[in-house]
């Protein structure tokens, strides 16, 4: 509906748009590869616009709209305007028709494109049922829309929605909690069972509402992101075991002598660097490792340096640095899935007095 390629099938899925059958009005089959799994509750797209708390000024991005079961409710809910981005130009042409000689048609515009790939309108709200097999880049993508939107409830699979609000020490507490709370605040509004779709999806579902946080954090995303990647590693090991493993340190030691020898100081980097929408969007370009982490702990072939292995004195000298740090904030025998965010904070701080970095 909003990404993906569009790959054209002679067999029908196993629903329609308000009911029985699996087709639309015009015989169109969906396509349940693609995310197309239309809302048919009524009551539930009731919820749904009723949660989003909608001004009459508003500009709502809907995206994958399908066959326009909860365009119609935002239209009739006195926004100023809805725009509403679909991929599959069946569903366009369905949307048109639907609507023509509507009384509020002219408030509504309908963009055909990959929502991933088009330059996103100005929005202040974005309500959308999306394909869940775009969840991790649409949510960073909005996260880095400027100017910053108000808030935005989205349907997700049950599972990532719960990702999202994880909190530490929760089982599905990952990367993607961690970057994406410290970006926004996250809540759980609805659960949705797969019958309240058609075609039903093979999970369940979950409506989550994302507020942008202003202003954001004055700290580097690519610094934050370099420091959660490692504390999540194995996420279940102790940050002072996975601070002596020798990539870790070589890559720390290489940043440190960088950084020395542009004689950069920690007020000049952090005075400077704040974290902008481009460093947000570094976000897009990892999704892979951040949608739908297991919790599982990685294989991890990655030696512990001991002091034996540290060639000559600077590198030992280094390390102990390092666990300094780490005992200094009483982090060393702590563990990634239990920092909170000010935990992360605190800990990317110390590292960044004492002149290491992560980027």
């Amino acid at each position: 509906m909003a990404g993906g390629k569009i790959q054209k099938k002679r067999h029908g899925a196993a629903g329609g748009a308000g009911g029985g059958g699996g087709r639309l009005q015009g015989g169109i089959p969906f396509e349940k590869s693609k995310g197309q799994h239309i809302l048919r509750n009524p009551a539930l797209v009731d919820s749904i616009v009723a949660k989003a708390g909608l001004k009459p000024t508003d500009t709502v991005l809907e995206i994958g709209p399908g066959t326009g079961n909860l365009t119609k409710r935002l239209l009739e809910a006195g926004v100023k305007a809805v725009v509403a981005v679909e991929l599959d130009p069946r569903m366009v042409l369905e949307l048109n028709r639907r609507f023509q000689g509507h009384p509020l048609s002219s408030r509504l515009k309908v963009i055909q494109g990959d929502v991933l790939k088009c330059d996103l309108p100005y929005f202040d709200i974005c309500v959308a049922n999306i394909p869940y097999q775009i969840s991790s880049p649409l949510t960073f993508k909005l996260l880095s829309h400027r100017p910053i939107f108000r808030c935005a409830v989205i349907m997700f699979q049950r599972e990532f929605a719960m990702r999202l609000v994880a909190q530490p020490g929760d089982s599905l507490y990952c990367r993607l909690s961690v970057n994406v709370q410290l970006l926004s605040r996250v809540s759980h509004l609805l659960k949705v069972g797969r019958n309240n779709f058609r075609p039903p999806p093979k999970v369940d579902s979950s409506v989550v509402r994302i507020e942008p946080r202003k202003p954001l954090p004055p700290v580097s995303f690519k610094e934050w992101d370099g420091l959660v990647r490692i504390c999540f590693n194995r996420k279940n090991k102790t940050l002072g075991a996975l601070f002596k493993q020798k990539r870790v340190l070589e890559l720390l030691e290489k940043n440190y002598k960088t950084m020395q020898s542009l004689q950069l100081t920690q007020d000049a980097e952090m005075g400077e660097e704040k974290m902008s929408a481009d460093d947000v969007a570094v976000l897009a370009n990892m999704v892979e490792d951040l949608s739908m982490e297991t919790g599982d702990e990685k294989e991890d072939d990655e030696m512990e340096m001991d002091d034996a292995d540290m060639a000559g004195d600077g590198a030992a000298s280094f390390k102990e640095k390092v666990m300094g740090i780490l005992q200094q904030g009483d982090f060393a025998e702590k563990r990634g899935s239990k920092l909170s965010q000010v935990d992360f904070l605190y800990l990317l701080s110390l590292f960044n007095k004492a002149g290491i970095h992560f980027s």
